[in-house]
């Protein structure tokens, strides 16, 4: 992914290379899929595959060793002397048919931490791809509007496995979409019902809208504690800019937030600010709804993002274009520090997003962030809790956002977490 991983990936990479220079080195993931050509100008990047890579790296690892023909490996984009070649993708094999992930041969204590789901969590993908085409995110490039998952009964046998062997007591589904499937979603949570873990997941607002209040019982009796959604936008019009597709829209995000306020579950809701044509007044719109949200269901994490292009054409990707934006061509500016910010979708050096822009959100999200801080973080107390309150109170309540410079100073004595850039 582009972002902290990235500056990693190159310096290893570089020095892997000088090193022994007869290892291929092959790129996998999100960025390399949307930024093939950026990836294989370096002298350090062998090969990149794009999508899914399970079934791709085996087939990869035979050519090499057998000398057999690069051009049989789906998904595939590998240099022939200055050209780049460009592999099609092949179909995506079931889940249920790829090996069991081989836990012992890693230090698994370091893939297991406390956090707000338990004292010892770790994370799991049950799914791969998403059926729509969001148009600010990456998972369309990875899956085409593909979506395949494992079976509620190989679900239920990885978990127990973590459980029994490992002691596991949290689960974070990193699937791009958990909840695609209502009935098979049931059938999940019936079978983990006697595990005793707790679980986090992501979906969306109109899918999960539509399910049924028994799923939602039997999500809440199998451990569900948080649940993140992109509700993106405080507008229908905005939404249908970023081709949100399905039911989405504005009214929905707000019953969704009621109704885990009813089940339990806290929300997490991302949204993505100042898009383009009017980056002012999408700032002001999200601000209004998300004191809304607030006032409807107040353990609501909030995560603000800016809105920074993914490089599919049509519509929000070709405004950024036609104002200036422009992706760049090699590893080396990606991993410049202005190009991390912009990777971390912190705004930084977007030309539809000013300063007074982006001060405007990172002072919003710090009065808002100060007067309800998330839940997620198990270090702060309940004095602290109150302490931050306070402090921003009558902030809140004026909408006097402005040069919050006595939050900034509390920041330094009460280091409260920020889910947006850490996580839970």
């Amino acid at each position: 992914m582009p972002g902290p991983q990235l500056p990693q990936a190159v310096e290893v990479c570089r020095r892997v290379k000088t090193a022994l220079p007869h290892v291929p080195i092959v790129w996998g993931g999100y960025f390399p899929t949307q930024h093939t050509r950026a990836v294989l100008r370096a002298p350090y990047v062998d090969f990149v595959v794009r999508s899914q890579g399970e079934r791709a790296l085996a087939q990869l690892v035979d050519v090499l060793r057998g000398g057999g023909i690069l051009n049989a490996v789906g998904g595939l984009s590998w240099k022939a002397g200055e050209k780049i070649v460009d592999n099609p993708v092949q179909a995506l094999p079931s889940l249920d048919d790829l090996p069991d992930l081989p836990y012992h041969r890693v230090p698994m204590e370091r893939y297991i931490q406390p956090n707000y789901l338990g004292r010892r969590t770790t994370a799991h993908n049950t799914s791969f791809g998403c059926p729509f085409a969001c148009s600010f995110c990456a998972v369309v490039a990875m899956a085409n509007r593909r979506w395949i998952a494992q079976s509620p009964a190989r679900v239920e046998r990885v978990l127990r496995h973590l459980v029994s062997t490992y002691g596991v007591d949290g689960v974070q589904m990193h699937d791009m979409d958990f909840f695609i499937s209502e009935a098979r979603v049931a059938e999940i949570a019936d079978r983990i019902a006697d595990l005793g873990v707790s679980w986090w997941a992501l979906g969306r607002v109109d899918t999960l809208m539509h399910y049924s209040d028994a799923t939602w019982r039997a999500m809440v009796r199998s451990g569900l504690k948080m649940l993140f959604s992109g509700a993106e936008a405080a507008s229908d019009a905005a939404l249908a800019r970023m081709n949100k597709g399905g039911k989405a829209s504005a009214s929905l995000t707000l019953e969704l937030a009621r109704r885990m306020r009813e089940f339990g579950v806290v929300p997490e809701f991302s949204f993505v600010l100042g898009s383009p044509p009017d980056p002012l007044g999408d700032v002001a719109a999200t601000f209004e709804f998300i004191r809304r949200i607030k006032r409807i269901n107040p353990a609501a994490e909030i995560i603000l993002y800016t809105y920074t292009p993914v490089p599919l054409e049509g519509g929000l990707y070709d405004e950024a274009k036609r104002r200036g934006f422009a992706f760049p061509e090699t590893l080396e500016e990606w991993v410049s520090p202005a190009w991390q910010q912009l990777a971390l979708r912190r705004g930084e050096g977007l030309p539809w997003l000013d300063r007074e822009i982006r001060r405007r959100i990172r002072n919003f999200e710090r009065v808002v962030n100060a007067f309800y801080p998330t839940t997620t973080d198990v270090t702060l107390t309940a004095w602290r809790r109150g302490l931050l309150k306070l402090a921003s109170g009558w902030r809140y309540a004026l909408q006097c956002y402005g040069a919050p410079y006595e939050l900034r100073a509390l920041h330094h004595v009460i280091r409260y977490q920020r889910p947006e850039t850490t996580g839970f």
